[in-house]
């Protein structure tokens, strides 16, 4: 898989998912969020480039596939 940056907010999604699959990303802070992106092992950009549109994209993107894991 290429390096994750933060313009790749479905594989972002996916890796957590994949990760966290029964956790419901409704329920997490964007600091946890933060956190949990920029710990992936494949993640390799600038934490600091991360904005707040882009953790509510991948929180919203992440509940897609939450949502689809339960259907």
């Amino acid at each position: 898989m290429p390096k994750l940056t933060w313009d790749n907010i479905d594989d972002i999604a996916l890796s957590l998912h994949e990760k966290f699959p029964d956790l419901d990303p409704t329920h997490i802070r964007f600091t946890d969020l933060h956190g949990w992106i920029t710990a992936l092992d494949d993640f390799a950009d600038d934490p600091m480039k991360s904005t707040e549109g882009k953790l509510e994209a991948i929180q919203m993107a992440w509940l897609d596939e939450y949502h689809e894991s339960r259907s």
